[in-house]
């Protein structure tokens, strides 16, 4: 039997499973999510733990940009054909990690942030050629795209985007944020909390308080920042850490999945 590539350090679903890597299958993350209906939800898990290699999964599944038929092909997820049939590659997604938000001071932060969110931008650049957002918005897009934008238009820039995608599909939008917290993080080790904690805090009340063209959010990172800190007046948010039974069996591994992969490696005695 051919023992197949451990994939060290790869956290990205689609070259795992276009690669031959060896891959414990994770989907049913994805029928959790779904039956949970959460408008925000939340996952705290220590790092290594595998949230950066789920959030990439829940992309391939959820981007209505994608055809991800393939890579789900033998998973726990596919056996489920009436839920891949209304979820599969069906709504338009929004994807970010904040995992390179760092600096030692604030403004070196924002920068940071202001660059990964042109760079999210510019993976949608056919929204300006779309007939359903108008010129002021197309402007307001460059703007973003170019890292140009005021500083309030950054803080609503992820609800920005999600109304242009809701336009341009005529569909609710899935959000995916990565790594939530290290912003937050770096800024308490470096003596800037506060300012990060305001930015953020209006970032993410922007686009999940209240927002008519999403469908829902899903957040990882390794802290659970508390409530009332940034996450002020959301409605139908729920928190898993390491401790909640549930999506206990979604990241890391279960000591059945271990015992699987030693005896795929022939490294049972």
């Amino acid at each position: 039997m051919k023992k197949l590539n451990i994939p060290v350090g790869i956290s990205d679903f689609e070259k795992i499973r276009n690669g031959g890597f060896y891959y414990i299958d994770k989907s049913g993350l994805i029928t959790r999510i779904l039956k949970e209906k959460a408008e925000v939800t939340l996952i705290a898990r220590p790092r290594r733990f595998g949230k950066t290699l789920g959030m990439s999964m829940l992309e391939s599944f959820f981007d209505i940009r994608k055809d991800s038929r393939k890579l789900f092909d033998g998973l726990e997820i596919a056996e489920n054909q009436a839920l891949c049939d209304e979820w599969m590659n069906q709504y338009p997604t929004v994807s970010i990690s904040f995992r390179q938000i760092d600096g030692l001071n604030f403004m070196d932060a924002y920068r940071q942030l202001v660059y990964e969110i042109a760079l999210l931008y510019q993976k949608h650049t056919y929204l300006l050629d779309s007939q359903a957002i108008s010129n002021q918005e197309k402007s307001l897009f460059q703007q973003i795209s170019d890292r140009k934008a005021e500083k309030t238009d950054v803080m609503r820039s992820i609800q920005f985007l999600t109304l242009l995608l809701n336009k341009h599909y005529n569909k609710k939008v899935i959000l995916l944020i990565d790594e939530y917290d290290v912003p937050l993080a770096k800024a308490h080790e470096n003596g800037f909390y506060d300012e990060m904690a305001f930015l953020i805090r209006n970032l993410f009340g922007n686009v999940l308080k209240t927002n008519e063209s999403l469908a829902f959010a899903v957040l990882t990172g390794c802290l659970r920042i508390a409530k009332e800190s940034i996450f002020t007046g959301l409605n139908n948010f729920k928190v898993y850490s390491i401790t909640d039974k549930q999506y206990d069996e979604a990241f890391g591994f279960t000591n059945s999945e271990v015992l699987a992969m030693l005896c795929a490696y022939e490294l049972m005695k």
